[in-house]
């Protein structure tokens, strides 16, 4: 769990005297418009993967620019063959990051040419990899790169060995976050084995599950973060929110590595989950409860995150921290293509 000093945070007051945290609101207004901008701008395309766009430019602190995401859509369209995974269920979320960046067609390009590396070490085509090559072209000095790309290789043939009917492509990004970091390949390995040993008789096996050991080591959980997460789980589950399932689990283990009281951290994602249902096309018919949880999820996440970056000098702490919210995106987009597959498979059966 992320240390901190012990007054950097207020006091637990109850949700009847606390309004929403102003950070948490501004961010979700933003987030709604901005969803709302962006569906009309790609009608045709994977409504998750527009609203995952949406929170990218509201984390921000944004309002979403329809016109520079569609320019470098079109840009990717050009520079991708027709069938590449660089235009495939994800490319608008793509466009949407790259927009973001100040040179979006330089990232594209680095982004490109580490896929194509990647592929080489027989990593298989897809969304996942396209934002693992992402993720080591904005972390990586292009020095190291090389390094980064041969330790991801590592952990996740490490992680197919331990599970081998678990681990696929959807583990990519997160092998790429483990080999950015300065974890020694070998013990994080065992570490991630051992959480998955304990929580295994709380939570069902499978991806979820996974998928929380590789937060929790990028986290550097201690002692202290599973009983957290099972506070947090508990209180979420009495205010008839659940995390524990298969597609929120990961960002329940992100939420227990914030230095936070789990009170706190239970009514922010309380009444962020209330304010965004409200929202046009958050509704019940338009969004599920656990696609709305990450959302919230990710918008407490990235405000929480960047206070205490505030607050630390170290490069390595900083780096960790950004690690994390690159793990909630790597959630949403996982969950995402799950989705969509499982959408898929039932409209044809």
């Amino acid at each position: 769990m992320l240390h901190v000093e012990a007054n950097s945070y207020p006091l637990y007051h109850s949700p009847e005297e606390v309004a929403m945290n102003p950070t948490d609101l501004h961010r979700l207004q933003l987030l709604a418009g901005n969803a709302q901008a962006l569906k009309k701008e790609f009608a045709w395309h994977n409504v998750s993967a527009s609203r995952l766009a949406a929170l990218l430019w509201a984390v921000e602190d944004r309002t979403a620019a329809p016109e520079s995401i569609r320019g470098m859509f079109d840009r990717i369209k050009q520079s991708a063959s027709a069938f590449s995974s660089f235009r495939g269920l994800l490319s608008v979320a793509l466009s949407a990051v790259l927009s973001l960046r100040e040179d979006p067609e330089g990232r594209l390009n680095e982004t490109m040419d580490i896929y194509e590396q990647m592929r080489d070490l027989k990593f298989k085509s897809s969304d996942y990899l396209v934002f693992a090559a992402f993720e080591i072209a904005e972390n990586a000095e292009p020095a190291r790169r090389a390094e980064a790309i041969e330790r991801t290789r590592m952990f996740y043939e490490g992680m197919k060995a331990n599970h081998r009917f678990l681990t696929s492509q959807d583990d990519y990004i997160f092998s790429a976050l483990l080999g950015l970091s300065e974890l020694p390949t070998e013990s994080t390995l065992k570490r991630m084995e051992q959480f998955y040993a304990e929580l295994k008789p709380e939570f069902r096996a499978g991806n979820g599950l996974q998928a929380l050991t590789h937060v929790l080591v990028l986290g550097e959980a201690d002692a202290g973060t599973i009983p957290r997460m099972m506070e947090l789980r508990d209180r979420l589950k009495e205010r008839k929110l659940r995390m524990d399932k298969d597609f929120t689990l990961p960002s329940l283990g992100l939420l227990a590595l914030l230095p936070t009281d789990t009170r706190v951290i239970v009514d922010d994602i309380e009444q962020g989950f209330s304010y965004l249902r409200e929202q046009k096309g958050f509704g019940r018919w338009s969004i599920t409860e656990q696609e709305l949880l990450l959302l919230v999820s990710g918008v407490v996440i990235s405000r929480s995150v960047g206070q205490i970056r505030e607050s630390v000098a170290s490069p390595a702490v900083s780096n960790m921290l950004m690690s994390l919210v690159a793990a909630q995106q790597a959630v949403m987009i996982a969950t995402i293509v799950a989705m969509t597959a499982a959408s898929a498979a039932a409209s044809s059966s």
